[in-house]
Parts: C-alpha cells; sequence; structure tokens
C-alpha cells in the first residue's frame, strides 16, 4: 500500500444501510459483506447501497470483487446487478455509479449481451433515461457470470470515469460526461439492485 492506498475491511461495522440489508457472512473460510435490496423499494437505479461510513471520494480508484447471485424471490428480470456508487452526496440523493448485469453477459440475445455493464447517476439520469437518449453509449459488453468474484476497477478523474473488469488492461465502459460534474466530491457505496444477493470484498480506494 502507498500514502495514497486505503484498505478497507468490508466488515458490516464500517457501513451504514441505505434501503439495503447486510451482514458479515463466511464464504470459503473468508468473512464477507453481504447485502440485499429492501424489498420495499420499488422501482430500479435507485439509492440502494451499504455506504461507506467517513470516506470521502473525488478522483482516484476504487478496486474491489464483488459476486452475485439470484435470490429465490427474484423476478424474471432480476439480472443479478451490482456494483459501487460514488460521488455520494450527504443526503444519498446525487452519486454516480457503475454496475453489472452478469446474467446477460452469456445471454443468446446480442442486444442483452451488450447491456452487461451499465452507468447511471442518480437521481436524473437512470439506465432507461441513458437509453432513450443516448442508446448504448453507456452500456457495454464483459465476459462475465453469477456466483464468480468478478474484480472491479473504477477510475475516476474529473468528468471522467472508466470501468475495468477483471484486471483487463482495457476499460470495458468509459463515461466522459459524469452527470455531477468535475468537482463533485462524496461517499462510496456498495449497490445492489432488485432480485440479487450481492457480496462483497477486498476494497482498496486510492486517492489522486
Amino acid at each position: 500500500m502507498t500514502e495514497k492506498q486505503q484498505y478497507i475491511d468490508v466488515k458490516a461495522q464500517a457501513f451504514e444501510e441505505v434501503d439495503v440489508f447486510m451482514k458479515d457472512v463466511e464464504m470459503n473460510g473468508e468473512t464477507v459483506l453481504r447485502v440485499i435490496k429492501d424489498p420495499v423499494i420499488d422501482g430500479e437505479d435507485e439509492a440502494t447501497f451499504a455506504k461507506l461510513a467517513g470516506i470521502e471520494f473525488q478522483d482516484g480508484i476504487i478496486d474491489l470483487k464483488v459476486l452475485s447471485r439470484l435470490l429465490a424471490t427474484a423476478p424474471e428480470h432480476a439480472r443479478g446487478f451490482i456494483g459501487v456508487t460514488f460521488r455520494v452526496s450527504e443526503d444519498n440523493h446525487a452519486f454516480e455509479s457503475f454496475y453489472i448485469r452478469p446474467t446477460n453477459s452469456r445471454c443468446d440475445v446480442q442486444l442483452r449481451r451488450n447491456r452487461t455493464t451499465q452507468y447511471f447517476s442518480y437521481p436524473n439520469f437512470k439506465y432507461f433515461h441513458s437509453r432513450e437518449t443516448n442508446p448504448g453509449e453507456y452500456e457495454s459488453y464483459a465476459d462475465i457470470t453469477l456466483n464468480e468474484w468478478i474484480d472491479m476497477k473504477i477510475v475516476v478523474e474529473e468528468s471522467c470515469a472508466k470501468l475495468y473488469l477483471n484486471y483487463a488492461p482495457q476499460p470495458v465502459l468509459v463515461v466522459n460526461d459524469l452527470k455531477h460534474g468535475a468537482n463533485n466530491k462524496g461517499a462510496i457505496g456498495l449497490f445492489v439492485d432488485i432480485g440479487t444477493e450481492g457480496f462483497f470484498k477486498e476494497l482498496v480506494i486510492t486517492r489522486n
């Protein structure tokens, strides 16, 4: 670790529940954080995440491992949604986010494959907004699946953010116009959406 890097022990005591339920669980001999969305929350691309307490982030790198499964109660349109929110406002009413849809990756429908990764900005630029105004620009393909640990790396610099998966040298998704602007800053959250049983570990934050 360098002076600019901060390793976060991904345990429930370090996070706050924002319309999710979370707990520490044992998985293959290690303790990881399990997060599920509060089922009373309607809609998708909402503020549903475990928020890292006492951390402020603007520019730099967020690196962690995520794994998602479908809950027994998951609706048909569940995709294993899991990801990261960043630059989260104090009241949780504004943030940027990347998430993934692992079930889409190996689907036989090409359009769904093209929607394996997603950028959205809360509250006014969710996935359906981007599909209406900029089809295909804020989504992309990646080869991933359910029930496997996936390394997510998000590189943020001013109004640009890039998503890397599984140590690939090139990003799978590039966003050059973060909707809350270049100078926004805030907290980091571990995001899940409808039907997902999400697991998180090995979070490292590097600030520019």
